[in-house]
């Protein structure tokens, strides 16, 4: 529902934007994004052509800049720091949090990057430097080393002076982290149980230490596993020897969630989730043509198929009418199987323990559905080709190819899995070629076998 509201408001957005840029008229349009959240900016700029683009990121608000820049993908940011000089960049990261830089330092030219080092104190040059030490994915690339810590030997009244004296906490703070003298993560304390207690009471007996922290070499994926299960706003991180390093708040967690079910929806097409949809046609005919050369290696498997069973074709015209039928069934019922097992193995959720189970229900289903299927499409081309054989046929036919499906289904995601492919990227092409071949096989090398006998 939320994600509906949001399609329809950028929907809107758009048109009141191309009415405004067809009237010439600057005013309006400066009006009408410097409206919007940062993250609503960068939807918006995804969603303009190229030339509109450097319209509207001209006058977007420069104190908005390093958050709009955060917000959309590679491919865009790209378009838009070269849209800028170097002054701007500088100024539109400046103001930014550690862990939000770490993740554009990639993309700043390197003169940029320097200039950007220089302008920074020792300590946050020193925090920068150690967030881009740790890998992509991983916690400590996500984390912000900007908390608040506390020691257990203090009481509630010296921390709200503490508090007090600090001014200001940093975005999403709930917890306050409770150390060692060693900076060593002990557990955390409540914002709302420090301001309900008595000003005597000391730490120590407040302390909630259930809460694990993740180690600084969790990937995102355990991470947000972790946010979505306990309904964490905030977690603490930890090196090997449990020193508090940062924490990880739910604003991140969200986009590593956005970013995973984009991964997922767009590999599966054998697309970037990152590329940007007005990018140079050269750009994207060179991303695509890979995967559509695969598509085409792997189609000639089918067509090799198709032409071991040629002098069958020729004698009876039907089976070139009726084979796509087959192929095609199990097509689709690999996919339903395919997206299932995708999304179990981005949750963790299949294992050796349970992998003997799955297949065993989805082959059960697989012969129920090709069953009923079967009949009634024997049925069909039993009304229509009047040959009762060629009925019972592509009946077998069928349920053969939505058994293959479910088992490919279920063992090609975990099998590329292991051998370090990503399933999402590969599956697809991997289970239709399987799916076309044994679908032609199964029903022209029956039909050969039966009806030219």
């Amino acid at each position: 529902m939320a994600e509906t509201v949001r399609l329809d408001k950028t929907s809107h957005q758009l048109r009141l934007l191309a009415d405004a840029l067809d009237s010439g008229r600057l005013g309006p349009i400066r009006r009408l994004v410097n409206t919007l959240s940062p993250a609503e900016i960068g939807n918006l700029l995804e969603s303009l052509p190229l030339d509109e683009r450097v319209v509207v990121w001209g006058l977007v608000d420069p104190e908005d800049d390093g958050e709009v820049l955060l917000h959309v993908g590679d491919d865009v940011r790209e378009s838009l720091l070269a849209d800028m000089d170097a002054d701007e960049i500088l100024a539109a990261v400046e103001d930014l949090d550690i862990d939000d830089l770490a993740d554009l330092v990639g993309d700043l030219p390197g003169t940029v990057l320097d200039e950007v080092l220089k302008s920074m104190d020792r300590e946050h040059r020193e925090r920068l430097e150690q967030a881009l030490s740790y890998p992509e994915g991983t916690a400590g690339r996500l984390m912000n080393p900007d908390v608040v810590t506390v020691r257990a030997d203090a009481t509630v009244d010296v921390v709200l002076r503490f508090l007090r004296l600090r001014g200001e906490l940093p975005e999403h703070t709930d917890y306050l982290y409770v150390v060692s003298r060693r900076h060593q993560y002990r557990g955390r304390l409540g914002l709302a149980t420090l301001l309900t207690h008595d000003p005597a009471t000391p730490i120590n007996r407040l302390l909630d230490s259930e809460q694990p922290a993740f180690d600084v070499e969790d990937s995102n994926d355990e991470v947000a596993r972790q946010f979505s299960d306990h309904d964490w706003l905030s977690a603490p991180v930890v090196d090997n020897n449990h020193t508090l390093l940062g924490r990880i708040t739910i604003d991140d967690v969200v986009d590593i969630i956005r970013e995973r079910a984009e991964h997922q929806a767009l590999s599966a097409a054998g697309l970037a989730e990152d590329e940007d949809m007005f990018s140079p046609a050269r750009r994207a005919f060179r991303r695509r043509l890979v995967w559509l050369g695969v598509n085409l290696c792997t189609a000639f498997l089918a067509a090799g198929v198709i032409g071991q069973f040629e002098s069958s074709i020729d004698k009876i015209v039907a089976l070139a009418i009726l084979m796509p039928i087959v192929a095609g069934m199990g097509g689709n019922a690999g996919t339903q199987v395919l997206a299932l097992m995708i999304r179990a193995l981005a949750l963790d959720q299949i294992g050796a323990s349970n992998i003997g189970a799955l297949l065993r229900k989805e082959l059960r289903v697989a012969l129920i559905n090709g069953v009923c299927l079967g009949i009634g499409l024997g049925l069909i081309v039993l009304a229509w080709f009047h040959d009762p054989l060629l009925s019972a046929v592509i009946g077998t036919a069928l349920t053969i190819n939505l058994l293959t499906a479910a088992a490919g289904g279920v063992m090609v995601p975990v099998t590329l899995k292991r051998m370090g492919f990503d399933p999402a990227l590969a599956g697809g092409v991997v289970l239709t070629t399987i799916t076309d071949v044994m679908g032609f096989l199964s029903f022209l090398g029956l039909a050969t076998l039966v009806l030219l006998r």
